[in-house]
């Protein structure tokens, strides 16, 4: 029993660390962001005796943040309903159609994985500019799908090849078309899978920042991350103004987290556990 009791406090106590290692940075910013400015500069680790929500207010209303909250969250929804019915369609072909040379495409969408968005960054936003894509909503979607696909179609390859193969003979031979078997039988098996990534994709989307800088030159059409990022430049110093603004962005992924973490485990779990 000592050896149980030993074993589960060497679990116990890392974990509790990484916990609140996580969770500090979060209540670090919210307690900055009660705070005045004066009362940061005095000092920036005590604990606000007040509960100032006019710096949300602020952060809110100074720079439109409303507006790029709107954009966030149609770009984030048209990305990763293209991601998902791209990544479905490719998961299911790739899995369970059998036609030449499909190892070697999945082999290629897993090369994707490896690529940063750094590397073609500059060839990307010059191909933005001569289509005329850069600085539009269908640009900066066009890139999330392309950035994001490579990791939707191995989990859906992944998830949909954990599905025996008999089902779909059974409705090629019923007389169900290709597209048939898709949509009646390898969707609703799929939605686990759908959903997981969904949501991982709808968190890499929302959290990105490089991407829609690139993409998104022009004030009007910038993303929520961004909007956060311009509360603090070279002459502005308002740090509880700009964790205000951190918070704001952080509440709808921290509630996605909240409520769905079964989910974005297992999605996170799909591509080792399926196949």
């Amino acid at each position: 029993m000592s050896r149980i009791r030993l074993g589960r406090w060497l679990i116990a106590v890392p974990m509790a660390l990484l916990a609140l290692a996580t969770i500090y940075p979060l209540l670090f910013t919210a307690n900055v962001a009660m705070k005045t400015r004066r009362d940061y500069i005095l000092d920036r680790f005590s604990l606000t005796d007040t509960l100032r929500w006019e710096n949300i207010s602020t952060a809110w209303n100074s720079v439109g943040m409303g507006r790029y909250f709107v954009n966030s969250l149609f770009v984030v929804t048209a990305s990763v309903f293209l991601l998902l019915l791209f990544g479905s369609m490719a998961g299911f072909a790739l899995s369970q159609l059998r036609f030449r040379g499909s190892s070697a495409l999945f082999l290629g969408c897993l090369a994707g994985l490896f690529i940063p968005f750094q590397v073609i960054m500059v060839p990307l936003a010059r191909i933005m500019a001569d289509t005329a894509l850069i600085d539009t909503y269908p640009g900066l979607i066009l890139v999330y799908v392309a950035q994001f696909l490579p990791f939707t179609v191995f989990l859906m390859t992944s998830y949909y090849k954990g599905i025996p193969p008999e089902i779909v003979d059974a409705a090629r031979i019923d007389g169900s078309t290709v597209y048939g078997v898709y949509r009646r039988i390898m969707l609703p098996l799929g939605t686990p899978a759908l959903l997981s990534v969904g949501i991982l994709n709808a968190l890499f989307c929302w959290n990105d920042v490089l991407m829609a800088l690139v993409m998104m030159p022009s004030a009007d059409h910038r993303t929520l991350m961004i909007g956060v990022t311009s509360l603090r430049g070279q002459y502005s110093d308002n740090i509880p103004t700009f964790a205000s603004g951190v918070l704001i962005a952080a509440i709808p992924v921290l509630l996605v987290y909240l409520f769905l973490q079964r989910q974005i485990a297992d999605g996170v779990a799909a591509g080792s556990t399926k196949g």
